[in-house]
């Protein structure tokens, strides 16, 4: 009976116990890391997409963004940073250690800012394709969501914006003159847009009071590191630029060669990229299948408008793949100049001939080069003495050895019973030249 009871306090004990150990385990928060790394464009959304979703099923308490980039693209800037506004979960961000450009842009729309002892936020101002300040249309709204991510976070907006705009004149820290702010570590803490100042993410987790939290990093895969090098917005027109040249290269070789299949591959590479980076959807791909296949009925049923309309597809289909309309278009402008280019080359200085435009433009001569004759060519004629039987102004009929020949003179009018000498014959065209009655011509 003895024995029972304690059998059974041990029992209760052991309950008691494992009741306790979800909440000890309750206690020890979890932290994602994602690294925001190397340039801001389309292909980084993606991932940062993929990393929050995974921290907010594992039901992680934070978010620590580990930030070192120079910059990007706007468009990309601000899909990534409405990412980092919806998340329910403690966002932090880690200045390790440049957040430039688009990367201070995203900083400030996180709940805080560490920053590594010689990181660097700022230097954020619009600029466009060629190097130059953007226009004011576009640098208005960059200021206004640069002000917004500010106040969003209670941090004074003067400095955002005078990361942005060089106008505005803060010569305390550097941003007089024209220059754009950018401030260091400790100029941050000053101005309050930094809580801290840690040389490691496990520093930031002391200053956090999370030393024993489970921390678990977010990593790029293969595909994703793939597609955002394919969607790269300087890349992207280099392989349409590939694309189009292959294929107007294949167009001068009969069957599928090289050209064609390095054409195709950066095709396929282009619609790859942007697949993954959850730029381009299923109907992208259905709509260049859809171009492909009128393209290949152009050989089959002539008129020209399966083809018209099997490009226009193409077209459509990587425009609705890249996702940004302005930017598509520009890679697809610059391709297709790059393939132009490509032909005129090869049309001026390689003297090619398209083989596919065989198919529907005659190419063949009917030139002597070739043996084609129109008529004899009487050459045995030349020398001889004719009479001409009508007036020849200039041309008319003369008569050898009973033989009536249509003629032409040389060039003054010669009147009928004249002697003539033909002296030239080129294919039905025989000329001839008035003899006088001394016999000379």
């Amino acid at each position: 009976m003895r024995g029972a009871k304690n059998f059974t306090a041990f029992f209760l004990l052991l309950m008691s116990l494992l009741l306790f150990l979800p909440l000890v385990q309750a206690d020890t928060p979890t932290i994602y890391v994602i690294p925001i790394e190397a340039e801001v464009e389309r292909g980084l959304q993606s991932f940062i997409e993929r990393g929050i979703e995974e921290a907010e099923d594992a039901g992680a308490e934070t978010i620590i963004f580990d930030i070192d980039t120079p910059g990007g693209f706007v468009n990309a800037a601000d899909g990534i940073a409405r990412l980092i506004e919806e998340t329910e979960l403690e966002t932090v961000a880690f200045v390790n250690t440049d957040a430039l450009s688009a990367g201070a842009f995203l900083a400030l729309n996180s709940d805080e800012i560490f920053m590594h002892p010689k990181g660097r936020m700022g230097a954020a101002q619009v600029i466009d394709q060629a190097g130059n300040a953007a226009e004011a249309k576009a640098n208005s709204a960059w200021l206004a969501s640069m002000e917004t991510a500010a106040e969003s976070a209670d941090r004074n907006p003067k400095y955002a914006l005078a990361m942005a705009d060089a106008s505005l004149n803060l010569p305390e820290l550097q941003a007089g003159d024209g220059k754009l702010l950018t401030l260091s570590a400790s100029e941050a803490r000053q101005v309050g847009y930094s809580e801290g100042t840690a040389s490691s993410i496990e520093e930031l987790l002391a200053l956090k009071n999370y030393e024993g939290a489970e921390l678990v990093t977010v990593n790029e895969t293969f595909s994703e590191t793939l597609a955002r090098f394919l969607t790269n917005p300087i890349v992207v027109p280099i392989l349409l630029s590939i694309a189009f040249l292959g294929i107007i290269l294949e167009l001068f070789t009969p069957g599928l060669g090289v050209p064609g299949i390095v054409g195709i591959s950066s095709l396929l590479l282009f619609f790859y990229g942007h697949l993954v980076a959850g730029l381009a959807g299923y109907e992208a791909i259905i709509l260049l299948i859809i171009g492909f296949g009128l393209l290949l009925a152009e050989f089959f049923v002539p008129g020209g408008i399966a083809g018209f309309l099997g490009l226009a597809a193409v077209f459509g289909s990587i425009l609705l793949a890249g996702g940004d309309l302005q930017t598509t278009s520009i890679a697809i402008l610059i391709a297709l100049i790059v393939a132009s280019a490509g032909m005129v080359i090869l049309l001026k200085f390689f003297g090619k001939r398209l083989h596919l435009f065989n198919r529907i433009i005659l190419m063949d001569s009917t030139n002597t080069e070739s043996g084609y004759v129109s008529n004899v060519n009487r050459l045995e004629l030349v020398g001889q003495t004719a009479v001409t039987m009508t007036a020849l102004r200039p041309s008319g009929t003369i008569k050898l050895n009973d033989e009536r020949i249509d003629a032409v003179s040389e060039g003054r009018f010669v009147d009928p019973g004249k002697s003539v000498k033909i002296i030239k014959v080129e294919g039905s065209r025989i000329v001839v030249r008035e003899i006088d009655q001394e016999g000379e011509e």
